[in-house]
C-alpha cells in the first residue's frame, strides 16, 4: 500500500508540473500572438558560433507588420516552402507520408523534408535546431499550439521577421535592404522568387548574385505563386 501511496502521489505532481509547465508555454504563445518576438534561439547561436569562430556577426533585422510586406514575398514562401500551407492544420500530414515514401526508395541519397511554414516558424521563433525526438515533440506541439492561437496570417507575420536570410540578417525587411536596396514593401515578383529560393541555405546563397541554380528554382517559385491564397 505504502508503494502504490507513493505511486500515487508521484503521478499528481507530475501530472500538476505537466500542467503548469502546459499553462506556461500557452501563455508564452499567447504574448507571442500580440508582442513581435524580438529574439530568436538561432540569432544567439549564431552570435556565439562567430565569435567561437574569430569572425564576430551582428544581429541585423526590423520588424515590419503584414501590411507592409509584399504580398509577392507571402505568395513565394508558401509556393517554395509549404505548397499546402492554407489547408493543413501546421503539420502536412500528406507531404510527411510522401516523404516516407521518397526516403524510403531513395535510401543513400538526400533525404526529403516535409517541414511546413508553421513547422519552421515554431522552431524558430521557440526552439533550438537539432534532431532529436524531444525537440521534434516540442516542435510538433508548438505548431500546432500557434496555428490555433495565431492563426495562419500571423504565422506569415512572424515567420518573415525571424526567417534567416543570411549571415546575421534575418527577416525579410534587412533582406530586402541589403540584397536589392528596396522595402520589403517594394519588392518585385522576381526579387521575392529569389529570396525564397535561397531559403534552404540563406549562409551559402544570396539573391543578390543568384547561380544558375537558383535562376531556376526562381523561375520554378515564380510559376507557383499565382496559384497561391494567402490569409486575409
Amino acid at each position: 500500500m505504502n508503494i502504490l501511496r507513493w505511486m500515487g502521489r508521484t503521478l499528481r505532481g507530475s501530472l500538476r508540473t505537466a500542467a503548469v509547465l502546459t499553462l506556461l508555454l500557452l501563455m508564452i504563445v499567447g504574448v507571442t500572438r500580440v508582442l513581435p518576438p524580438q529574439w530568436t534561439p538561432l540569432m544567439f547561436l549564431r552570435v556565439y558560433e562567430s565569435v567561437a569562430e574569430a569572425d564576430p556577426v551582428g544581429i541585423e533585422r526590423q520588424w515590419v507588420p503584414y501590411e507592409q510586406v509584399s504580398p509577392h514575398f507571402f505568395r513565394a514562401v508558401v509556393a517554395a516552402e509549404d505548397g499546402r500551407f492554407m489547408q493543413h492544420d501546421g503539420i502536412d500530414w500528406k507531404a510527411m507520408e510522401d516523404a516516407m515514401r521518397y526516403n524510403r526508395m531513395h535510401k543513400g541519397k538526400k533525404v526529403r523534408g516535409a517541414s511546413t511554414v508553421s513547422m519552421q516558424t515554431a522552431k524558430n521563433v521557440f526552439l533550438w535546431h537539432g534532431r532529436n525526438y524531444v525537440r521534434k515533440g516540442l516542435e510538433a506541439w508548438f505548431t500546432l499550439a500557434i496555428e490555433h492561437l495565431w492563426g495562419k496570417r500571423r504565422i506569415l507575420e512572424v515567420y518573415a521577421n525571424v526567417v534567416e536570410m543570411g549571415d546575421g540578417i534575418y527577416g525579410v525587411e534587412a533582406a530586402a535592404r541589403r540584397y536589392f536596396g528596396v522595402s520589403a514593401a517594394d519588392l518585385t515578383r522576381r526579387q521575392a522568387a529569389l529570396i525564397a529560393a535561397v531559403l534552404p541555405n540563406p549562409r551559402r546563397w544570396t539573391p543578390a548574385s543568384p547561380t544558375a541554380y537558383i535562376n531556376r528554382r526562381a523561375n520554378w517559385i515564380q510559376s507557383r505563386m499565382g496559384g497561391v491564397a494567402l490569409p486575409r
